[in-house]
């Protein structure tokens, strides 16, 4: 988790093709949009590790949002609420990054093993400044990744932590024999745990340690060599990597530990008005908050491409990957919340967000190969929100979602010229858009028009392909800040789009505004 020192009704799910053909009536500035999907040069796999999700000790992310405890009148298994699990399921969700985040550069494993009623509860140094009881640890993660169907990714402390003490809790997790597998085992747990990702600490250049970029880079070093996985296994290391445009780091970071790594992280939030700290409403913004969000969603591509040019210099064949650990939305907490648990409204402009990097992701596929939005449940960029025993899906959910045919598909290149949205001193691309060969065999097209005010016609040219039908569903509303509530939670969610047809060989899409629309052809 990044942290600088100073540092209305069901409208949307309803509405029919007729109304969203009859509510598009011109180009965003009178110009449509044009695209080429080449189906017949196949690009890299769109791995499924891009949708992980992160689930860091902060607020209610954990204690509330997924843990309630086996003796809740909450629905649980194990501790963990059944609906919140079913939901997570529902996205299959690959991989969990835990536990944190800042909370992780302070996390001492050993007091979250043993008889809960034995942990010993600490303050939440960096969030709220609240108790962490301790009772969700390592066990139960591996309980909550078993019950969600998903992967580990574990971070480790480099900020107060030893490397004795990492080494010992990947032996813990991993070794089949021993006495930490003795203790496993005596902890309830004979069998280890697969572990395919490790983080080699957590921001560094911050919260993990404020270090110089040299300073982290031998320290990574000196921590990934006592990272071991048993034979057979694979644990995957990744390195805690650059916030924002540090180009500096990504640099010194490839220069210096490339050789002990598996991976390097990228950290990237958009903080709109004005940036740190964050106090930009999530909720009743109007039109130039909107741009300005987009536009810096946007940036993400610009980050993506010279933090891969760096890594590219010291691994050209590619053998490293990046992983963009943690993105998304950060904007001034909902009011009425606990100063520090960063609990903020997730709409339809947060829709949009999540549409534009999963669409830029397929483009730096090569390369990124896992990203992880902050945060899965009740923090900034929420998948869902909880209050006691409600629950509610958020638009985002319903992007992450939609996309689902995306993970492990093939990329298939698109090139899209597409008009300028702006708004003031603010400017975008109006449509992203995304191409994939699913594992089902058939071609699925993700599309975002940025413009909240007019719609877009799209003429898409397939090479190498041919279709004679597609459907598709829609994200949308009628207002830019459209969310849902536990009063109204079908406020923003897909409605059957058929706003979209195959004419002369070529797909014509009409994307009303501020949507997104995800296609599948036939």
């Amino acid at each position: 988790m990044f942290r600088r020192a100073m540092h209305r009704s069901a409208l949307a799910v309803l509405l029919s093709a007729s109304m969203l053909s009859s509510t598009a009536q011109a180009d965003t500035g009178g110009k449509p949009t044009s695209a080429t999907i080449q189906a017949d040069q196949p690009g890299p796999v769109y791995h499924k590790e891009m949708f992980t999700q992160f689930a860091e000790h902060l607020g209610t992310g954990i204690y509330g949002g997924l843990w309630v405890g086996e003796d809740s009148p909450i629905p649980n298994t194990h501790g963990f609420r059944n609906d919140v699990v079913s939901a997570l399921r529902d996205l299959s969700v690959p991989v969990i990054r835990w536990p944190g985040g800042c909370f992780a550069d302070e996390y001492h494993w050993r007091e979250g093993i043993g008889p809960r009623s034995e942990r010993p509860v600490k303050i939440n140094t960096h969030w709220g400044g609240v108790t962490e009881p301790n009772t969700v640890g390592t066990h139960e993660f591996f309980e909550l990744v078993r019950q969600i169907g998903a992967k580990a990714y574990v971070a480790g402390n480099v900020g107060d932590g030893s490397p004795r003490e990492m080494a010992e809790w990947v032996e813990y997790i991993t070794s089949p024999a021993g006495s930490l597998a003795e203790e496993r085992a005596e902890n309830g747990h004979p069998e280890p745990w697969d572990m395919p990702y490790f983080g080699v600490g957590n921001e560094l250049w911050g919260c993990g340690g404020n270090m110089r970029a040299e300073y982290a880079a031998d320290l990574t070093r000196r921590y990934s060599t006592f990272i071991k996985a048993p034979d057979g296994t694979k644990v995957l290391k990744i390195a805690a990597g650059a916030n924002v445009d540090d180009y500096n780091w990504t640099e010194t970071m490839m220069r210096v530990a490339a050789a002990q790594l598996d991976g390097v992280s990228l950290h990237y939030y958009v903080l709109p008005d004005g940036g740190w700290p964050p106090h930009a409403p999530a909720t009743g913004f109007d039109e130039t908050a909107w741009a300005d969000t987009l536009q810096q969603a946007w940036r993400m591509d610009e980050l993506v491409t010279k933090h891969s040019a760096i890594m590219d210099k010291y691994d050209p064949e590619r053998r490293l990957f990046l992983a963009v650990d943690e993105w998304g939305a950060w904007y001034a907490q909902d009011e009425g919340t606990t100063p520090g648990f960063l609990r903020q409204q997730n709409t339809l402009r947060d829709a949009l967000i999540a549409a534009i990097n999963l669409n830029i992701f397929a483009k730096h596929a090569d390369r990124v190969r896992m990203s992880a939005i902050a945060q899965m449940v009740n923090v900034l960029q929420a998948m869902i929100l909880t209050d006691g025993d409600k629950m509610v899906l958020t638009p985002t959910y319903h992007v992450f979602e939609m996309y689902k045919p995306w993970q492990d598909a093939t990329v298939l290149p698109i090139t899209i010229d597409t008009p300028t949205y702006s708004k003031g001193a603010f400017a975008l691309p109006a449509v992203s858009g995304s191409a994939v060969r699913g594992r089902d065999g058939k071609i699925h097209v993700g599309l975002a028009n940025a413009d909240p005010t007019q719609a877009n016609r799209v003429t898409i040219a397939l090479d190498g392909a041919a279709a004679r039908s597609v459907t598709g569903r829609v994200i949308t509303a009628q207002a830019m800040d459209a969310h849902n509530s536990f009063d109204a939670p079908q406020t923003v969610g897909p409605a059957v789009f058929n706003g979209a047809s195959m004419q002369g060989g070529k797909l014509m899409v009409t994307l009303p505004a501020k949507s997104v629309v995800v296609l599948e052809l036939q």
